[in-house]
């Protein structure tokens, strides 16, 4: 069939001066058959102007473009408003919802539209059961949202385009299926799925010129089957608590192996502190014994007297109390529990010593010192 215009003919569709040129035309040769004294022939006249203009005008919606044919053939497209066409049967017009996202729904039909909607399953189990590339079988509902972008493709090229829908997007929606598991179907990869089978389609269907635009493709619903549905939730529910474990195991040795190269690392540093330490106090001390035996050296005597009065100092530092004994004294009497006396250099120190003030620290009749 020609689609195309004859180069002869103008495009667009007829105005109203062409279709009063017709009725002039028609009154010119049917003239000498009406005049003014004939009421009846120009009744039948009126009649079938009235005639002529309800078949010559048609409406175009504002959501629809209009396909006109002359004897079959297409001739133009119009646009939405009121427009004129040949009568009798000589041009038809048809009309497609080109400007409105059409719906075509899957495994389901809705029953009733509105806040609450209402939906129809049984009858359509067949369409929405499939089988997944794990084996396992689940109930399927998607929604197919189209947009007819070429009016006269869909009118010409394909018989039943809403079949042709109906049937491409089973067959890529199972095919997609098939080849993921149930899981997969189940819960995360819906959206892609859904992706994956509307640019499939849209590949089918520009290969037939299908003068279709498929606007989404949106799974709705995908559960198991009602007999198997128990112990399949009974899967899914061991599957999360799998899950689950795993992620608390995962969250200790989070926790448990960071904390433990933190304490290795804390007591290497501490050993490796440690070790500098004791090197730089060898070393340290190393040269302070260079030093002394340096100075020992130049002046051996000097340097031992010093050397044992410091150690000697050193010695009674660390001592709370200190009792020097004349050597060549003997038979000494003690006069005084110096263990029991709460603190002898406190008393030389306030200046309350008797007798002794001159000699601080000796005993009556002994050769004893206190320090």
């Amino acid at each position: 069939m020609d689609w195309n215009m004859p180069p002869h003919r103008p495009k667009g569709p007829r105005n109203f001066g062409e279709l009063e040129q017709f009725v002039e035309q028609l009154k010119s040769r049917l003239g000498s058959h009406f005049s003014a004294r004939n009421p009846v022939a120009i009744v039948v006249l009126v009649v079938l102007v009235l005639f002529v203009g309800v078949n010559s005008y048609y409406r175009v919606d504002p959501e629809e473009t209009a396909v006109i044919q002359r004897f079959g053939a297409l001739v133009r497209t119009t646009d939405p408003g009121p427009h004129f066409k040949i009568p009798f049967g000589i041009e038809t017009v048809q009309k497609v919802r080109d400007r409105r996202v059409l719906q075509l729904e899957s495994g389901y039909r809705t029953v009733k539209a509105g806040a609450r909607s209402q939906f129809a399953e049984k009858g359509f189990e067949e369409q929405a059961r499939m089988l997944c590339g794990d084996l396992n079988v689940i109930d399927l509902q998607w929604t197919v949202q189209y947009q007819i972008k070429d009016p006269k493709a869909f009118l010409f090229r394909v018989e039943d385009v809403e079949a042709a829908i109906n049937d491409i997007s089973e067959s890529v929606v199972r095919r997609v299926v098939g080849n993921r598991y149930a899981d997969d179907v189940l819960t995360v990869g819906r959206a892609s799925i859904a992706d994956m089978a509307k640019v499939e389609m849209q590949q089918i269907l520009d290969s037939y010129n299908t003068g279709i635009r498929i606007v989404a493709v949106q799974l709705q619903n995908a559960n198991p089957p009602n007999p198997v549905k128990a112990a399949f939730n009974e899967v899914n529910e061991a599957g999360q608590e799998k899950e689950r474990m795993i992620n608390d195991a995962q969250k200790v040795f989070s926790q448990e192996i960071p904390r433990a190269y933190g304490e290795a690392n804390q007591v290497i540093s501490q050993a490796e502190g440690y070790g500098l330490e004791r090197t730089n106090r060898a070393q340290g001390e190393a040269s302070r014994f260079r030093d002394i035996l340096s100075e020992y050296e130049k002046a051996p005597d000097i340097s031992r007297q010093r050397m044992y009065v410091e150690a000697l100092q050193a010695l009674t530092g660390k001592m709370e109390r200190l009792i020097v004994l004349d050597g060549n004294q003997r038979n000494v009497l003690p006069l005084l529990d110096l263990n029991r006396i709460p603190d002898i250099t406190t008393l030389r120190d306030t200046g309350k010593g008797g007798a002794d003030e001159a000699q601080p620290g000796r005993t009556a009749g002994t050769g004893e010192k206190t320090r």
